[in-house]
């Protein structure tokens, strides 16, 4: 489990193919930038981007983690050379500064608007039609792995048919400490949905 809250902007160095063809996932090897690596062993989890990952290699600045095709297929950001957002999975001692988060990626949203409004900034992301229900005004989403609040929500199309756009407020500290200042309109990010909201829609849907 995570928090959403960034511990550190890691860089992707190498982007290396997995034996096994079209179908095999890839090892990245990452710097760390940041994030402290002493209590970290092979095996634990970290999450990139808001993707739990496992460490299979590990040096005094950086580790690798395979990625399976499935995961590429469903995430974006892990198949190039880019910055990336790093946080160490979640201990019973430390604090839960944003929300429980599960490390597994829900769906892709699109920035429909990202601009300065006074001294924060709005981003806007349009989300799929099968993760709209999930978002609530005031709720929580995970968008490359930082835990952001949604401000509003505006369904695109009759009871959230054709999906819906979120907006969220982003001060400079979180711009600052994570790579959504990289965002452009156009881009692509990882969602999660809130694990709460996740659990009310499976209650609803045996209770109908």
């Amino acid at each position: 489990m995570f928090t959403g809250i960034v511990a550190a902007v890691g860089k992707i160095n190498s982007v290396q193919p997995l034996d096994g063809g079209a179908d095999a996932g890839v090892r990245l090897n990452i710097d760390a930038g940041g994030l402290p690596l002493a209590d970290v062993a092979l095996g634990d989890s970290i999450a990139i981007n808001g993707a739990c990952m496992t460490v299979v290699e590990k040096s005094d600045t950086g580790f690798c983690v395979d990625v399976s095709r499935e995961s590429l297929n469903c995430t974006v950001g892990l198949d190039t050379t880019t910055e990336v957002n790093l946080e160490k999975a979640l201990t019973l001692a430390e604090r839960l500064g944003g929300h429980l988060v599960s490390g597994h990626v829900d769906g892709l949203g699109l920035v429909h608007k990202f601009d300065a409004v006074g001294e924060s900034w709005e981003l806007v992301v349009e989300a799929p039609r099968e993760l709209a229900k999930y978002l609530a005004f005031k709720g929580s989403i995970v968008v490359n792995g930082v835990s952001l609040t949604v401000n509003r929500v505006e369904d695109m199309g009759a009871g959230a048919a054709r999906g819906c756009r979120f907006s969220i407020n982003l001060i400079p500290h979180t711009i600052a400490m994570t790579t959504l200042k990289n965002l452009v309109v156009g881009s692509r990010v990882n969602l999660e949905i809130d694990l709460i909201a996740r659990y009310v829609e499976r209650m609803l849907s045996l209770a109908a």
